[in-house]
């Protein structure tokens, strides 16, 4: 069942994204040769605290820290850790919060130092795969639109669109229905209506599509091996057109709007 929401839940649910926007913003910043992914997880964890919203990811069916951080071939889930980032990685960086009652979910790919041009080029391919797909977010579409513009995109760059994986739905839980894929032909399915809050999020590899789960249960990676790249924002539909919530605006949140 979709659940559309008013104007006044759509405002609460840009709150929640609000602080997920500027904790990557953060996060961001730290990705540098030599820290450990456990050390982004901490941080993002202080963060979520200090601004009075609680971690969404965390033991949610049992995973077992504050944020995915995703390196080289490892598509979504990864587990932080020991992991010490190098020189040329690259990591996707997947947070969420919960705040008053409403989630928040976004996700964006980072260079750690210098990388190479083709990672730069398939994190680049993400979020123009992304943002391709938002174009089609509008009343009257349907959501095979988004899914079909992704993929077209992605693969006219010469990479594949991971297809085990998709986004959703978020607002008063973090996964709602619909289902979004980031594959498959446009024109049929399910109209996107006024009122629908979707995590759209394309994941791309620079290999094969096919994917493998790692003995943890939770790191999905590459088949192949390949680098992989993860992209998303939590977007509505309004009357006045659609509305990227996660999109960090200046001076929006201020820490005394959340003591």
């Amino acid at each position: 069942m979709i659940i559309y929401k008013t104007d006044k839940e759509i405002k609460a649910i840009k709150k929640s994204n609000q602080i997920v926007a500027k904790i990557l913003r953060e996060l961001q910043s730290m990705v540098k040769p030599g820290i450990k992914t456990e050390e982004l997880d901490s941080y993002a964890e202080a963060r979520t605290k200090e601004m009075k919203a609680v971690p969404a990811f965390k033991g949610y069916h049992g995973y077992p820290a504050s944020l995915c951080a995703s390196v080289n071939e490892e598509i979504v889930h990864g587990i932080p850790g020991s992991r010490i980032l190098r020189e040329g990685d690259i990591i996707s960086l997947d947070f969420g919060v919960v705040y008053d009652g409403f989630y928040g979910d976004a996700a964006l790919t980072c260079p750690v130092g210098r990388i190479s041009k083709e990672a730069q080029k398939l994190i680049s391919a993400v979020e123009e795969a992304f943002h391709r797909g938002l174009e089609q977010v509008r009343e009257g579409n349907r959501i095979s639109d988004v899914s079909f513009a992704i993929q077209r995109n992605v693969e006219s760059k010469g990479f594949s669109v991971i297809r085990s994986f998709v986004g959703h739905g978020i607002g008063f839980y973090l996964h709602e229905e619909p289902q979004i894929p980031n594959f498959g032909s446009a024109g049929h399915g399910l109209r996107i209506k006024k009122g629908m809050v979707l995590a759209i999020e394309p994941m791309i590899s620079s290999g094969d599509w096919r994917v493998e789960i790692l003995p943890n249960e939770w790191t999905a990676i590459t088949k192949d091996r390949t680098l992989s790249a993860h992209y998303e924002h939590t977007v509505a539909v309004t009357s006045s057109g659609v509305e990227i919530l996660s999109l960090l605006e200046s001076n929006s949140v201020k820490e005394s709007n959340y003591a």
